[in-house]
């Protein structure tokens, strides 16, 4: 009977512990009681059976454990519950592209360091360097940094 209860907590801590790796990432019901598990498992076994039997179980839960993950790991399951599909959308940018340095517009919102602005009917966000600017204020682009369009007042 002894037997039967340590392999019973033994099954239950590896199979919470491959819930937990898998499904349910980060410390939650499932680690917390698959480590308690496993350690009752081990405990029950050294108080019951012996030295031998504690160490000896305390081994199998080591080892039963590593073996479950790898298991897993090398199964078809982690591909059948993985996503496959690749997201093929994209920005339309064509507005801010054709906007250049140099050319002059007007803000439709207040520019608190960021807002839009409208350029020849092309309203684009952009990005003030004179610190706050209000609405309906004519500003002039300055350049042009890694997508964002810097602008200041005209």
């Amino acid at each position: 009977m002894d037997l039967l209860i340590i392999a019973g907590l033994l099954l239950l801590g590896v199979l919470l512990f491959l819930v937990e790796l898998f499904f349910i990432p980060g410390i939650s019901v499932a680690g917390i009681a698959a480590l308690g598990s496993l350690a009752y498992a081990s405990y029950y076994a050294f108080s019951e059976i012996g030295l031998t039997g504690g160490l000896l179980t305390l081994l199998a839960a080591v080892v039963l454990s590593i073996v479950a993950f790898v298991w897993f790991m090398r199964s078809r399951t982690l591909d059948r519950l993985s996503l496959k599909e690749e997201i093929g959308a994209s920005v339309d940018n064509r507005d801010e592209r054709s906007i250049a340095v140099g050319q002059q517009g007007v803000t439709t919102t207040r520019l608190a360091l960021i807002g839009m602005a409208d350029f020849d009917g092309k309203t684009v966000e952009v990005k003030s360097i004179d610190g706050f600017i209000d609405e309906q204020t004519p500003v002039v682009v300055d350049r042009i940094s890694e997508g964002t369009i810097l602008v200041k007042r005209k």
